[in-house]
């Protein structure tokens, strides 16, 4: 029996699994983390399509179902515990393909994006409208801080959306499959990741305003650093792509006092 509060929905479709093997470019080289395998029925293609496989199950009673049904292969290696806890960095270079509850998806990938070092990919299933934000482009609805932070290290990419009557239980919303390709340095090169990151947030943080007012609280003098950044005082957060947010973020960081 699913369990509400652990956020699971289980999806079974085997073409709609085989798809998304396939998009997260698997082959037999590669060693996989799967976070909450559920019934194991991903894990089972993954098991066929990798080398390794990591399973991680937060939940004891299916963690322990899993030992069964999964004890033919060889290569996964299950684990019972938090994924958000889980040491990523002492592993081989892997890739990450997984059915996540809803509730975990902006901390797992943050958490992921802590150990991109040796992390190639991750090929996620998620809320429909969670993927559209990790994978929009400014000038959109859809552009924020979630955008800029995966965009910033990875480059995303909506594959298919999977219709809510897919999964058991269906849940309330339609699902996504995103994979995100880690990229070997970030998009853009700034002076201080910090102020940067800060810079996306305060300018989001309110998001109707024009950056001259939202960006107030990092200087005094924002209007002049935006002219000097060549971006006009009026516009808003959602219009400014990576690159201009890189530009603001270092000339703002040089006129702090030293």
């Amino acid at each position: 029996m699913p369990k509400k509060h652990l956020g699971q929905n289980f999806l079974f479709d085997p073409s709609i699994l085989h798809r998304i093997v396939e998009v997260a470019g698997i082959t037999h080289d590669d060693t996989v983390v799967e976070i909450g395998p559920g019934l194991g029925t991903l894990t089972k293609i993954l098991a066929g399509a990798a080398k390794n496989v990591i399973a991680i199950e937060l939940d004891f009673e299916l963690h322990e179902k899993l030992k069964e049904s999964l004890s033919a292969f060889d290569n996964v290696e299950l684990i019972c515990g938090d994924a958000l806890k889980y040491d990523y960095e002492t592993l081989e270079p892997f890739k990450v393909t997984a059915n996540i509850p809803y509730y975990i998806t902006t901390p797992i990938i943050f958490r992921l994006l802590e150990a991109r070092k040796s992390l190639k990919s991750i090929t996620l299933t998620i809320q429909k409208e969670v993927a559209q934000r990790i994978a929009a482009k400014p000038d959109t609805k859809e552009y924020g801080v979630l955008s800029i932070m995966v965009q910033y290290y990875g480059k995303p990419e909506l594959k298919f959306i999977i219709p809510k009557g897919a999964f058991r239980p269906v849940p309330k919303v339609d699902s996504a499959v995103i994979h995100i390709e880690i990229l070997k340095k970030p998009h853009v090169k700034v002076i201080d990741e910090n102020i940067f990151f800060r810079t996306v947030k305060t300018a989001f943080g309110q998001r109707r305003k024009t950056l001259s007012n939202a960006l107030k609280p990092l200087s005094k003098d924002i209007k002049e650093i935006l002219i000097s950044a060549g971006i006009e005082p009026k516009r808003r957060a959602e219009t400014l792509s990576i690159d201009e947010f890189a530009r603001l973020a270092d000339l703002i960081k040089r006129a702090m006092p030293s």
